[in-house]
């Protein structure tokens, strides 16, 4: 049983290995550079005006990730009842943001993230019920976001449904946000019935799923998630209302800081005046961003990031060899940092847990 446990265990580290973050790297780089050659001109770098103003911004858009890492770790304290310090808090969280880093974004990291809560001291149920709760308060931040900002904002400017240099893509991006808004509200009323009402419920549900011939080789990952879920729903149903409202401002904290590192970095250089409506719809753009970033099936969505970004975003910038120079400070800041704590972290933490 252990043996089969550890194998287990070394296929999920396999799947994290330091060496992996050369393929976001390439493939990032690939792109932005490829949007430079395309859209830099002469006229494009006197466009963007460096000064001590633009660096005091910078810090400011480092400091939004600052608290979004803070966020991040004070609910996983919150969440385990205070059991890790600050330091172990913070080496799961950047663990975890690295394994997001090198997988494809639907995959995220928290298929692995059972192991590191594990390693770090939780039995195996309760890290299932910690991860679990991310998730759940991760949806919760979006489902109750996204239909506030369409409400106070112009739904047309929002999805670009009236832009004069249209595209394909744009004309189907309210139908593509909305229809991932009910994916995420489909995974998130199942995921809340099975975490705090029917569990056993749940469990059947996914193994009548796995029971399907394109799913059934997945089955015994299928039961072993359910059962996952029964423990995880013992621990949380215990919690107070309390509890989880510390937690959902630790949540909407994190994200918070996450979305404004954007209208940070536009600030840096003030391509324009911003009105505080403006900086509304950037913020909600990016939700949108969010959304189309899930289904990118390359790691951390690079390339396709980027991509995104240009061309969701490039409204606001004066050029698009601009919005392309804005997209890689973007990444710069709240990605590729990641990637070299992680590389750093991870052996560290492999050699301390696996010594053999």
């Amino acid at each position: 049983m252990e043996t089969k446990q550890a194998d287990s265990q070394k296929k999920l580290l396999d799947g994290v290995r330091p060496s992996r973050i050369v393929y976001p790297i390439i493939i990032g780089f690939a792109a932005v550079v490829y949007l430079l050659i395309k859209e830099v001109d002469g006229n494009t770098l006197s466009l963007i005006d460096f000064s001590w103003y633009s660096l005091f911004w910078i810090c400011i858009a480092l400091v939004m990730m600052l608290i979004r890492d803070l966020g991040y770790m004070a609910r996983l304290r919150i969440l385990t009842d205070q059991t890790f310090s600050w330091r172990q808090a913070f080496r799961i969280i950047m663990l975890w943001e690295f394994t997001s880093a090198i997988t494809p974004s639907a995959i995220g990291g928290t298929s692995v993230a059972i192991l590191y809560l594990n390693k770090e001291g939780l039995k195996v149920g309760r890290s299932s019920a910690v991860v679990m709760s991310t998730s759940f308060l991760d949806e919760l931040y979006f489902i109750l976001m996204f239909p506030l900002l369409i409400l106070f904002l112009d739904i047309h400017q929002l999805f670009m449904i009236t832009s004069p240099e249209h595209s394909l893509w744009l004309d189907s991006l309210l139908y593509f946000a909305l229809g991932g808004y009910l994916v995420k509200m489909v995974y998130f009323i199942v995921l809340t019935y099975g975490l705090f009402w029917n569990p056993r419920g749940l469990k059947w549900l996914l193994l009548w799923i796995f029971k399907l011939p394109v799913l059934r080789k997945w089955k015994h990952g299928a039961n072993k998630a359910g059962s996952d879920i029964i423990e995880s729903s013992k621990e949380l149903r215990r919690k107070p209302f309390l509890f989880w409202m510390k937690a959902f401002m630790a949540t909407f904290w994190s994200w918070t800081a996450r979305y404004w590192v954007v209208n940070v970095i536009l600030l840096a250089f003030m391509f324009q005046g911003y009105s505080i409506t403006e900086h509304i719809m950037i913020f909600a753009r990016q939700l949108v961003m969010w959304i189309m970033m899930l289904v990118s099936p390359t790691p951390g969505g690079s390339g396709f990031s980027e991509w995104v970004f240009t061309k969701y975003l490039g409204e606001f910038l004066p050029s698009a060899g601009v919005a392309a120079s804005m997209a890689l400070l973007w990444r710069l800041i709240s990605y590729y940092p990641y990637l070299f704590i992680g590389v750093y972290i991870l052996p560290r933490w492999i050699k301390k847990h696996f010594r053999n």
